[in-house]
């Protein structure tokens, strides 16, 4: 069976209004622009944002792609850039979600911290598939480092997505797909049952 899937064109920075309209399970394309970071990264800004001081972009309603591209080849404009585990970056996402940080991007569960600061902020996580880095770098139009270079790859870098293919895993109001898709599929068993 051959289904296309319509998906909602979204353009980053994301606004307020635009994260409440979003729901779990809906399917985006992302343009715009979103900064990547890892654990480290994600440890220097909570640094500067306790003392105080300037993080190397602007926190309000920004996008985080949870990533540590690889390398670009000759002609591309990234390498490989597939989303990591989400959950390393937990302890640090709280915080980031009160200076104004409205999405994150990555794979995996989020902690009910996390989520009740969603909840409380108006922020959205965003699935993008692990294992897939080749093909979604494809959908990245422009890279310029940012921020710590000597993270090498984990570095903090502005990207610039056009028709970048995302899920919503967790709404603004903490709907959970990795709860809500688990509890459908098993219903769905019991009645084949």
């Amino acid at each position: 069976m051959d289904q296309a899937f319509n998906r909602i064109k979204i353009t980053l920075p994301l606004s307020s209004q635009d994260a409440a309209s979003l729901r779990t399970g809906d399917l985006l394309s992302l343009n715009g622009t979103v900064y990547t970071a890892r654990d480290a990264a994600h440890q220097r800004m909570a640094d500067l944002v306790q003392r105080g001081e300037p993080l190397p972009f602007p926190l309000e309603g920004a996008a985080i792609y949870y990533a540590g591209p690889c390398p670009a080849k000759p002609g591309q404009v990234i390498g490989s850039a597939g989303p990591t585990t989400s959950g390393r970056m937990d302890v640090y996402t709280p915080l980031l979600l009160k200076h104004g940080l409205r999405v994150m991007i990555g794979k995996g569960l989020r902690n009910p911290d996390v989520v009740a600061a969603m909840r409380q902020y108006g922020a959205v996580y965003l699935g993008a598939t692990g294992g897939a880095g080749a093909l979604l770098a494809r959908h990245i139009i422009a890279s310029e480092l940012v921020a710590w270079p000597d993270l090498g790859p984990e570095a903090v870098r502005r990207l610039t997505f056009e028709a970048f293919p995302a899920v919503v895993l967790i709404d603004s109001q903490g709907n959970d797909l990795y709860t809500t898709g688990r509890e459908a599929y098993l219903k769905e068993i019991r009645q084949e049952s």
